[in-house]
């Protein structure tokens, strides 16, 4: 799994009017956020995971359809998360737009942004490429869980 990184002192694109309104996610949102992180399967999300930052998001006709966030901070970083956009509304430039938003939020903190991304998940890297980010490592996860009888 990479992790990438951003270098760059400011975000390399700014919104202009016709993008889509953004939204701060909550608690009432959780529901929907899960939702779309079960379709999607940007990496872990459980029903709490907003409460580890600002998630931020889009929505068609009232339905959450692209969000971002932030979650992992270590001292002068933060893990961008949960990049992620429902099949029906790719190719709109909304993870773009959530990332770019995202990026600037920690970036006018002073600190760096910094996130994980599945190898076989090319659309991603390039979005993130084109954003400024480079490959820092790559990471070698497993994931163990518990069978309860």
């Amino acid at each position: 799994m990479p992790e990438m990184v951003y270098e760059g002192a400011s975000v390399p694109f700014s919104r202009s009017s016709p993008d889509p309104e953004i939204v701060e996610l909550g608690p009432a949102d959780s529901a929907e956020m899960i939702g779309l992180t079960k379709l999607t399967k940007p990496g872990p999300f459980g029903k709490r995971t907003h409460e580890l930052g600002t998630y931020l998001g889009i929505r068609r006709e009232r339905k959450l359809v692209a969000m971002a966030g932030e979650r992992l901070k270590i001292p002068g970083h933060t893990e961008v998360s949960a990049v992620c956009t429902h099949p029906d509304y790719t190719g709109r430039g909304y993870a773009r737009i959530l990332m770019t938003e995202v990026m600037r939020r920690i970036l006018d903190r002073g600190e760096t942004p910094f996130l994980h991304v599945r190898r076989d998940n090319e659309r991603a890297i390039q979005l993130y490429q084109k954003l400024g980010f480079t490959t820092r490592a790559v990471l070698y996860t497993v994931g163990l869980r518990r069978d309860v009888a």
